[in-house]
Protein backbone atom coordinates (compact mmCIF):
# COMPACT_ATOMS: atom_id res chain seq x y z
CA UNK A 1 0.00 0.00 0.00
CA UNK A 2 3.05 2.70 1.15
CA UNK A 3 4.29 1.69 -2.12
CA UNK A 4 1.06 3.05 -4.47
CA UNK A 5 1.19 5.91 -2.29
CA UNK A 6 4.60 6.43 -3.20
CA UNK A 7 3.96 6.15 -6.48
CA UNK A 8 0.65 8.70 -7.21
CA UNK A 9 2.48 10.97 -4.85
CA UNK A 10 5.90 10.53 -7.43
CA UNK A 11 3.49 10.93 -10.31
CA UNK A 12 1.94 14.22 -8.69
CA UNK A 13 5.43 15.73 -8.35
CA UNK A 14 6.84 15.20 -11.72
CA UNK A 15 2.87 16.25 -13.36
CA UNK A 16 3.41 19.61 -11.27
CA UNK A 17 6.79 19.77 -12.18
CA UNK A 18 5.90 19.49 -15.80
CA UNK A 19 2.77 22.26 -15.34
CA UNK A 20 5.30 24.53 -13.68
CA UNK A 21 7.85 24.30 -16.72
CA UNK A 22 5.23 24.34 -18.66
CA UNK A 23 3.89 27.90 -17.86
CA UNK A 24 7.48 29.56 -17.57
CA UNK A 25 8.11 28.03 -21.21
CA UNK A 26 4.77 30.25 -22.31
CA UNK A 27 5.90 33.20 -20.34
CA UNK A 28 9.34 32.91 -22.03
CA UNK A 29 7.38 32.38 -25.75
CA UNK A 30 4.93 35.16 -24.93
CA UNK A 31 7.34 37.98 -24.10
CA UNK A 32 9.87 36.82 -27.10
CA UNK A 33 6.44 37.21 -29.27
CA UNK A 34 6.02 40.58 -28.08
CA UNK A 35 9.93 42.01 -28.65
CA UNK A 36 10.02 40.07 -32.01
CA UNK A 37 6.54 42.41 -32.86
CA UNK A 38 8.11 45.40 -31.28
CA UNK A 39 11.65 45.06 -33.12
CA UNK A 40 9.51 44.17 -36.69
CA UNK A 41 7.08 47.57 -36.32
CA UNK A 42 10.52 49.50 -35.53
CA UNK A 43 11.81 48.54 -38.63
CA UNK A 44 8.97 48.98 -40.69
CA UNK A 45 8.57 52.29 -39.47
CA UNK A 46 12.29 53.24 -39.76
CA UNK A 47 12.80 53.77 -36.35
CA UNK A 48 15.91 52.49 -34.75
CA UNK A 49 15.42 49.46 -32.52
CA UNK A 50 15.81 50.17 -29.00
CA UNK A 51 16.60 47.04 -26.28
CA UNK A 52 14.45 46.77 -23.40
CA UNK A 53 16.22 48.69 -20.44
CA UNK A 54 16.06 48.07 -16.47
CA UNK A 55 17.77 50.59 -14.93
CA UNK A 56 19.14 49.76 -11.22
CA UNK A 57 20.11 52.05 -8.99
CA UNK A 58 21.23 50.65 -5.70
CA UNK A 59 20.94 53.49 -3.53
CA UNK A 60 17.31 53.93 -4.11
CA UNK A 61 16.48 51.39 -1.64
CA UNK A 62 18.78 52.47 0.78
CA UNK A 63 17.60 56.34 0.33
CA UNK A 64 13.82 54.75 0.21
CA UNK A 65 14.37 52.70 3.70
CA UNK A 66 16.12 55.98 5.76
CA UNK A 67 13.89 58.53 4.13
CA UNK A 68 10.53 56.34 5.76
CA UNK A 69 12.51 55.72 8.74
CA UNK A 70 12.66 59.53 9.50
CA UNK A 71 9.27 60.51 7.71
CA UNK A 72 7.30 57.89 10.22
CA UNK A 73 6.39 60.14 12.98
CA UNK A 74 8.27 58.85 16.01
CA UNK A 75 11.79 60.19 15.54
CA UNK A 76 15.03 58.18 16.78
CA UNK A 77 14.94 56.77 20.07
CA UNK A 78 18.12 57.82 20.29
CA UNK A 79 18.64 61.47 21.51
CA UNK A 80 21.42 63.53 19.95
CA UNK A 81 23.99 64.59 22.41
CA UNK A 82 23.36 68.37 21.92
CA UNK A 83 19.12 67.43 22.77
CA UNK A 84 20.21 65.80 26.08
CA UNK A 85 20.25 68.56 28.95
CA UNK A 86 23.18 67.84 31.16
CA UNK A 87 23.81 69.75 35.12
CA UNK A 88 27.20 70.84 33.46
CA UNK A 89 28.69 71.78 30.17
CA UNK A 90 31.93 69.88 29.24
CA UNK A 91 34.20 72.96 27.74
CA UNK A 92 35.58 72.21 24.20
CA UNK A 93 39.27 70.64 24.03
CA UNK A 94 41.99 73.12 23.67
CA UNK A 95 45.02 71.41 24.34
CA UNK A 96 45.98 70.15 21.29
CA UNK A 97 48.92 71.54 19.64
CA UNK A 98 49.59 70.51 15.73
CA UNK A 99 52.96 69.18 14.61
CA UNK A 100 54.93 71.63 12.88
CA UNK A 101 55.86 69.68 9.06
Amino acid sequence: MTTLISFVLRVLLLVAGLASAAVIALGAVVVLAIWAMRATWSRLTGRPTKPFVFRVNPRQGFDRMYRGAGQSGQGSRTPRADSVPTARKIPDVTDVEPKPR
